[in-house]
C-alpha cells in the first residue's frame, strides 16, 4: 500500500511503538501585516484631492495624511500590463502582457495572460500561508477563455487567489455589470432601479470574504487586491452624486488645470520650479469653445468627478470595515492607479465610448441631445482630452503614451504599526515604478520569491523593493532606470534623465525623433534637451535598447485596435468560420468566446416551435448604448440594430406561424460601413432594410442567448 510522499514520523506494528508526524500548512508567523492593494483604473496624477484636484476624495486624503504620499510613482500607460506587473514584480512585457489581454500575437512578450514563468503575489503569498482575494477587474486571461466554457488556468483562482468576485473584461456596466463568482457566472444581485452600483457591491464581498477569513482563522493575514472599475469609462455615478458637481467645472478646463498645479505647488506635491505643460494638440482654449461643447464637456467632468468621489467613499467603507475588524493597524494598504487619464473620449468627449474604438468622431451636437443621462445607467461617457490633461496636471499626454502624463500617477502607503513614528503624513519623493510593489511586500511581509513555483522555472523578479523609503524620507531611489514601451513609443528614465519618442505607427522606429528631459530640473517634461545633449541622448536611446533585449520587450509592434481580431490568427479556438449552435439556457458569454458579428457579414438561424403570443428574446448582445437584439413581439420577428442610439429595426412583415418554424436574420456587410439585414422565415422573404452605420467594435458587453437581461438593447 501506498504512503504519502513525505511522512517523517516513524511507523511500527502499533500506534504504541509508533511516531505520528503532521504536515503542518505554511504559515508567515504571528503578527505578519495584512496587504491590501486598491487599484482604481484610468485616475490621473492631480485627480484626488491630496494630488490637486478639487475632487472630494476625503478617504484617500485621509489615508495619506495618516500614511506616505508618493509623488514620483510610475506605471506603464495601460491597464493590462500594469496590473501584470504590479501582481509579479517583473516588468509587463517579461510577463507576457504588453498590452490588453485581449491581444494575442504570437510571441513571448503578448500572450494575453500572465506567464507562468512569473507567479504572482496570490501565489507567493498564498504559498507563505496568507489567505487571499481578488474583487473587481481582472484584465488578465485571454478572453476567448473567459467563458463559462473555460479553460479556467488563468482565472485568478487559478493565479493565487482563493475567492474572486467581479468582471474578467476591461471594462463593464457600473449599474448592469458582466460579474463572475469565483469560476462562474452569475447575475448582478439587483438593478439600478433597487440602488444597486458595482463599486459598492466590490466592498461588500470584500469585506464578506474578508469577515469570514478572519473570524475563522484570526491567526492567517490576508492578501486583497481590490480592483474598482473606476475611474475607467463608463463614468457612471448614483443621481446624488451627479448632483453635487452640477456647476463645480463651468469655469472649464484652462483655469481649473491652473488652480489645480498652484495646489500642487503649494503642498510640494511636485518640485519648486515645476511648470504647467502646454496644453496638448488638439485641446482648444476653453474660451474658444462653443457654448454647446463647454456645456458637454463640462456634463461630462462632472461624470468622471461624481464616479471619483463615490468610489472614494467606498474606499473609506472598506478602511471603516477593516477598523471595524480590528485588522486596520496592522494592514499595509496601498492606493494606487493603473495608468493615465484617458484619451479615449476623443476631442470633445463622447456620449458612447465605443464611438472610440470605431473610429467614429462624435460631434458635441450629436452628444448634447441625451445630456441629461450623461453619468446615469442610461449612457456610456468618457470625458474630452481638454479634462484628461487636467487630470493629469501637470503633465502632458494621456493613457497609452510614455510621456509622464501616461505613466506618473498617484500611490498612498497606509501602514499605522509602521508608520506612527514620526513617519506619518509624510511625502516620498524617490523614482518609483509599479513592478516594485511585489518586491516590497515580499521584504516586508519576510518572504522570497521563489526560483521555481509549482515545477515551472521562474524569471527573477525584476522590481526594486522600495521598503526603505517607508522609514526614511531621504533614503536613495533603488529604482535608477526603468524603461516605458506602449505601441512602439518608447522611453527611459535614467536617474535624473528621461528620454521619450511618441511613435507614430507605421514610423521608422530607427529615424524617428526622440525627445530629451532633464527631469530634476523640469519635472513635466516642458524643454526637449535633445538638440542640445545629443550624447546624453544616444547614451539613453542605447539603454533603452540593452533594457528591451534585458526584458523581452521584442519585437516591437505598433498594433493596436487591429488586435482585437486575434481570433483570425491560425488556430483560434474561434476562427471566423466556424458555426456555433447555442441551446438555450446558457451563462452570457464574452463578445472574443463567441460568434464574431462586429463589421463582419453573418447569418444567425433560429428553430423555434411556438404559440401564438409566445414573444421572447433570441439572441442578444451589447448594451442600451450599442448592441444587436433579435426577438419575436407581437407574434412577429424583430431585429434592432443599435448603433450607438442610432436604432435600425426591421420586423417581419407577417405573423410567424404557430408550430415548428425556422427564422433567418442575415446581415451583409457593404462599402464605407454600410450593410443591410434580411429576415426569412421558413425560407420565404420577410423584410429587409439597410444599416448605414455597421459596427465593428459593438460593446465590450458579449451575447446572450433566449433572453435580454441587465442592460437591454
Amino acid at each position: 500500500m501506498s504512503r504519502p510522499s513525505r511522512f517523517e514520523g516513524t511507523i511500527g506494528r502499533t500506534v504504541a511503538d509508533s511516531t505520528p508526524w503532521f504536515d503542518e500548512p505554511p504559515h508567515p508567523g504571528d503578527g505578519a501585516p495584512n496587504v491590501v492593494v486598491i487599484l482604481l483604473d484610468d485616475t490621473g496624477f492631480a485627480q484626488f484631492g491630496c494630488y490637486g484636484s478639487d475632487i472630494d476624495t476625503p478617504n484617500v486624503d485621509a489615508l495619506a495624511a495618516d500614511g506616505l504620499q508618493f509623488t514620483n510613482f510610475h506605471v506603464t500607460p495601460l491597464c493590462s500590463p500594469t496590473r501584470a506587473s504590479l501582481l509579479t514584480g517583473r516588468s509587463q512585457h517579461a510577463a507576457g502582457m504588453r498590452a490588453v489581454s485581449n491581444f494575442r500575437t504570437g510571441f513571448p512578450n503578448m500572450l494575453g495572460h500572465m506567464s507562468n514563468h512569473t507567479a504572482t503575489m496570490a501565489e507567493v503569498l498564498r504559498d507563505a500561508g496568507y489567505a487571499t482575494f481578488a474583487v473587481g477587474k481582472w484584465h488578465l486571461a485571454p478572453m476567448e477563455q473567459c467563458s463559462a466554457a473555460g479553460p479556467f488556468e488563468q482565472w485568478p483562482l487559478a493565479r493565487g487567489f482563493d475567492r474572486f468576485y467581479g468582471f474578467l473584461e476591461g471594462e463593464t456596466d457600473q449599474f448592469h455589470p458582466e460579474l463572475v463568482c469565483d469560476n462562474h457566472i452569475i447575475e448582478p444581485p439587483a438593478g439600478p432601479d433597487d440602488g444597486y452600483h458595482l463599486s459598492e457591491d466590490l466592498v461588500d464581498q470584500a469585506l464578506r470574504m474578508i469577515s469570514d477569513s478572519v473570524g475563522v482563522r484570526p491567526d492567517r493575514p490576508f492578501f486583497t487586491y481590490l480592483a474598482f472599475g473606476a475611474t475607467h469609462a463608463p463614468h457612471q455615478a448614483p443621481a446624488e452624486y451627479l448632483a453635487k458637481y452640477r456647476g463645480a467645472f463651468d469655469e472649464g478646463w484652462d483655469v481649473v488645470r491652473a488652480r489645480w498645479f498652484e495646489r500642487q505647488l503649494e503642498r510640494g506635491i511636485i518640485p519648486a520650479g515645476t511648470e504647467l505643460a502646454p496644453r496638448n494638440p488638439g485641446v482648444d482654449a476653453w474660451d474658444d469653445l462653443p457654448e454647446s461643447q463647454q456645456r458637454l464637456a463640462c456634463r461630462l467632468q462632472e461624470a468622471f468627478a461624481a464616479f471619483l468621489d463615490h468610489t472614494d467613499d467606498q474606499i473609506g467603507r472598506f478602511v471603516d470595515g477593516l477598523r471595524a475588524l480590528g485588522q486596520l493597524d496592522n494592514t499595509i494598504l496601498m492606493v494606487l492607479a493603473d495608468n493615465g487619464a484617458s484619451q479615449e473620449g476623443g476631442p470633445f468627449g463622447v456620449m458612447h465610448e465605443m464611438k472610440f474604438f470605431n473610429g467614429i468622431l462624435e460631434t458635441p451636437d450629436e452628444a448634447i441631445e441625451r445630456i441629461d443621462d450623461i453619468g446615469g445607467p442610461h449612457s456610456h461617457t468618457n470625458y474630452p482630452w481638454g479634462w484628461a490633461q487636467c487630470g493629469n496636471t501637470p503633465f502632458k499626454w494621456y493613457k497609452q503614451n510614455t510621456h509622464e502624463g501616461g505613466v506618473h500617477v498617484p500611490l498612498v502607503v497606509h501602514w499605522p504599526d509602521r508608520l506612527r513614528a514620526g513617519n506619518s503624513g509624510g511625502r516620498r519623493d524617490q523614482f518609483t515604478f509599479v513592478a516594485d510593489i511585489a518586491p516590497t511586500i515580499y521584504e516586508l511581509v519576510g518572504v522570497t520569491a521563489p526560483e521555481r513555483f509549482r515545477g515551472v522555472e521562474q524569471l527573477p523578479v525584476t522590481g526594486h523593493s522600495f521598503a526603505s523609503s517607508l522609514d526614511d524620507a531621504a533614503a536613495p531611489a533603488t529604482n535608477e532606470l526603468q524603461y516605458f514601451e506602449m505601441g512602439g513609443s518608447r522611453a527611459l528614465v535614467a536617474g535624473e534623465w528621461k528620454a521619450v519618442c511618441k511613435h507614430t505607427a507605421g514610423a521608422d522606429y530607427d529615424t524617428e525623433s526622440w525627445e530629451l528631459y532633464h527631469l530634476a530640473a523640469d519635472f513635466s517634461e516642458c524643454h526637449d534637451l535633445a538638440g542640445a545633449e545629443p550624447d546624453k541622448l544616444a547614451e539613453l536611446q542605447a539603454l533603452w535598447w540593452q533594457e528591451a533585449e534585458r526584458h523581452g520587450v521584442l519585437p516591437l509592434d505598433d498594433r493596436m485596435f487591429e488586435l482585437f481580431g486575434a481570433r483570425f490568427r491560425p488556430n483560434s479556438p474561434h476562427p471566423p468560420d466556424r458555426r456555433y449552435l447555442y441551446r438555450p439556457p446558457m451563462s452570457p458569454l464574452p463578445g472574443q468566446a463567441s460568434a464574431a458579428i462586429g463589421g463582419r457579414s453573418f447569418d444567425l438561424t433560429a428553430r423555434l416551435t411556438r404559440f401564438a403570443g409566445d414573444d421572447g428574446v433570441l439572441y442578444a448582445t451589447g448594451t442600451e448604448n450599442s448592441g444587436v437584439s433579435i426577438f419575436v413581439q407581437g407574434d412577429r420577428l424583430v431585429v434592432d440594430y443599435n448603433a450607438f442610439d442610432d436604432h435600425t429595426v426591421v420586423e417581419s412583415t407577417a405573423d410567424l406561424p404557430e408550430g415548428d418554424v425556422t427564422v433567418v436574420v442575415s446581415v451583409r456587410r457593404g462599402p464605407s460601413r454600410t450593410g443591410s439585414v434580411r429576415l426569412t422565415v421558413d425560407g420565404a422573404p420577410a423584410g429587409e432594410t439597410t444599416l448605414p452605420p455597421l459596427m465593428s467594435m459593438m460593446s465590450s458587453v458579449g451575447p446572450i442567448i433566449g433572453e435580454d437581461h441587465g442592460s437591454a438593447v
